[in-house]
């Protein structure tokens, strides 16, 4: 006999990935800077373009280079430029990715773009707008100031010139009387006041007044009317530039108003009232506009360099303010010798409180508390300002308290995968938060165990499947071993189970007077404990065997022990059969297996299989009762064998194959291939068997155990020496 057993491999194992020991993860775009000079191409080109730069350098020290030396020397020039780009770019990358590597880093750059900066640009453009609002009055209250020094001294010209053109004989008293009453009253000493006749010889004659501190020490030091005055019948007023060439060869500003004296347009004279503006008049503008004049710049209007008159204005009284700013203003001048236009240019300084209070001061608003209105608005400002202060640090500091909540739980996250990652499951994070991030902790605790538990099911599932691969084995080695000669008979047999172990059994007892026990069984159910019955049926048929000669008998008293073995669930069929070689007569019995299938052999029978099924029902039944039964259905039948001659023994596991489309391969298209295939032999003949069940099931999965035993009769010894 040819017992060749044929086993479906178990499925594949979980594979578990080892964890434990794994390297921290590699940065593959951490380079050190050896390694991009040498193995970089940006590298590279640095380094030639440097050494060709220095080589260069030392030939021009030498002499001048060829020009195709110098055409080289700009491309090493762009290739140096290009490869100092390069690192640049790389170097601020390479800061930007270590700075924001961190999450916390990234939620306080957030942070500050979001509300820090927005803030700051809130803040500097209200300062802007109060530098430009306060640069602009102070610039406004300076020049609303100059013009009202410069209509005073147009006042002063025109009421001496009505009086001079009503008196003329008393044009020494009245120019007098009105300087000293406008110095006076006007608190300008430098104020300057003369009549300058139109003819020298007549009368009345010339006339001055003041101290004319401009003409000191100047030859033939009088007051004059240049010629481009004389034939303004309007006469004039404003800011004219007197340039001093006797001394330093500086402008000095000096405001001026002239007024024709008599009938137009031929006047008998003009008065000249004038006022330098020094530091007298610049102090007296500081007090009025709380502005201060720094230096004053004259310069024709299309002049490219200026000549500067600066005057020194003392510091004043100290004011209050929040704070110091600078502006300028411009107005116009000109030249008292040609009357050319020139701009004067004023840089000034104030400051804020000081313009606030005058402006505030023009509100006549009453505020309780004994408060001005100035007061009122600046301690509002101030409470604003101190809010804003004070809500900016507690989101600031709201920001980075969440910002650190944050990543703390993020911290604590990837320290945890970390460790996972290196196989420690054990570890836990701790809970602080009660919050999403608080769940995401409690979830990766989850996380964690549950993969615990797994490795650890799967640990006890391996052992478990080595103990399942063991028992194979041992199972394995209950059913028959290497060949098994039987004068008559060509045997061959097979056993598949769908799992690891199996309730299938087979089995082959040789018995004395040329007898040949067949066995095959399917106990219910499969796995180990069908595995553990079937090992149990092996020893109690094998010693069954040797004590009765019938099958019916034998399957009768297995019964009966079964039956009080068995758990109430579980059952077994049996189909045993003895030979009798030397008269080639087969007896079997049936308790409750799958038929049998028997091909008479040289064309008996129509060539047909036929379908043995006897009367018996299953082995163990723990049921009142059916120990009777079972002895009252067992029937026992026999069949004489002929050469040539086919049977079958199988289990439910053959023809209950199912496909994918559940269909089942049937006894008929067993019974179908036997009589097709019969005259092979009987290795042959199972190997198209189980091609056929192979075929049909395609990649459908096993279901049940597949056992079959397939015994083809042939001529004994004593017929082959005969013929």
């Amino acid at each position: 006999m040819d017992s060749r057993r044929l086993a479906d491999a178990p499925p594949p194992a979980r594979r578990r990935q080892a964890l434990a020991g794994l390297p921290p993860p590699v940065d593959d775009t951490g380079r050190t800077a050896r390694d991009l000079l040498l193995n970089s191409w940006p590298g590279r080109l640095f380094i030639i373009a440097t050494i060709f730069k220095i080589v260069v350098s030392l030939i021009r020290i030498v002499g001048d280079p060829p020009r195709f030396i110098q055409i080289i020397n700009t491309a090493a020039t762009i290739g140096l430029a290009f490869s100092a780009l390069y690192f640049v770019t790389r170097f601020i990358f390479l800061v930007q990715r270590r700075l924001l590597w961190r999450v916390r880093r990234k939620l306080i750059l957030s942070y500050i773009f979001i509300g820090v900066i927005p803030a700051l640009l809130i803040l500097g453009f209200f300062m802007l707008v109060g530098w430009a609002v306060t640069s602009s009055v102070g610039a406004y209250l300076f020049r609303d100031g100059y013009d009202d020094v410069v209509s005073r001294v147009q006042l002063l010209a025109e009421a001496a010139s009505a009086e001079v053109t009503r008196s003329p004989k008393t044009t020494q008293e009245t120019i007098e009387r009105v300087q000293r009453n406008g110095a006076a009253s006007l608190r300008y000493p430098a104020l300057s006041l003369a009549f300058i006749p139109a003819d020298a010889n007549a009368a009345p004659a010339r006339v001055s007044a003041g101290p004319w501190e401009h003409l000191r020490g100047l030859p033939n030091a009088e007051p004059s009317v240049p010629g481009w005055l004389r034939d303004r019948p309007d006469g004039f007023t404003g800011t004219t530039a007197i340039v001093h060439t006797e001394s330093s060869g500086e402008p000095e500003l000096v405001v001026r108003s002239v007024r024709p004296v008599g009938k137009q347009p031929k006047p008998f004279g003009w008065v000249v009232a004038e006022l330098p503006i020094d530091g007298d008049v610049m102090n007296r503008l500081f007090a009025e506009t709380g502005v201060k004049v720094g230096g004053v710049s004259v310069v024709p209007p299309n002049a490219d360099t200026a000549a500067t008159s600066r005057v020194n204005v003392p510091a004043g009284d100290a004011s209050r303010g929040l704070a110091v700013g600078q502006t300028v203003s411009r107005f116009d001048a000109y030249d008292w010798g040609t009357g050319d236009p020139l701009r004067a240019t004023v840089a000034l300084s104030y400051k804020a409180g000081d313009l606030f209070e005058r402006l505030s001061g023009a509100q006549s608003i009453e505020v309780p508390g004994g408060l001005t209105w100035a007061d009122a608005i600046r301690s509002a400002f101030i409470v604003v300002a101190v809010l804003f202060l004070i809500i900016q640090l507690a989101a600031l500091v709201m920001g980075l308290t969440l910002a650190r909540s944050i990543t703390s739980s993020v911290h604590e996250l990837f320290m945890g995968t970390e460790r996972v990652r290196q196989g420690d499951f054990t570890h836990r994070i701790s809970i602080s938060t009660k919050d999403q991030l608080g769940e995401l902790a409690g979830s990766f605790n989850q996380m964690t165990g549950s993969i615990e538990n797994l490795l650890l099911t799967a640990a006890e599932k391996k052992r478990m499947q080595e103990e399942l691969r063991i028992a194979r084995q041992i199972q394995m080695s209950l059913l028959p071993r290497g060949p098994l000669d039987v004068d008559g008979l060509a045997i061959t047999a097979l056993c598949v189970p769908a799992r690891e172990v199996g309730g299938d059994y087979y089995d082959f007892f040789p018995l004395e007077h040329d007898r040949l026990g067949v066995l095959i069984a399917d106990v219910s159910g499969k796995g180990t404990s069908a595995a553990l019955y079937m090992a149990e049926l092996k020893g109690l048929v094998l010693s069954l065997s040797q004590i009765y000669q019938s099958p019916r008998q034998l399957l009768i008293e297995a019964n009966r022990i079964l039956a009080e073995n068995l758990d109430s669930r579980s059952f077994i069929t049996i189909t045993y059969a003895m030979i009798d070689l030397k008269n080639r007569v087969m007896t079997y019995a049936r308790a409750g297996h799958t038929p049998l299938i028997y091909l008479p052999g040289n064309g008996a029978g129509g060539g047909r299989a036929q379908v043995l099924i006897p009367n018996g029902m299953v082995v163990g039944l723990r049921i009142d009762g059916a120990a009777a039964k079972f002895n009252e259905l067992l029937e026992e039948q026999q069949i004489n064998l002929t050469t040539g001659d086919v049977i079958v023994f199988y289990t439910d596991g053959i023809t209950e194959a199912m496909n994918q489309a559940s269909d089942l391969f049937g006894e008929s298209r067993l019974g179908r291939i036997i009589e097709e295939h019969g005259h092979l032999e009987s290795g042959e003949l199972r190997e198209r068997i189980l091609r056929e069940i192979e075929a049909f099931v395609g990649t459908a999965d096993q279901h049940d155990d597949m056992t079959m035993i397939l015994m083809k009769v042939t001529e004994t010894e004593a017929m082959r020496v005969a013929v």
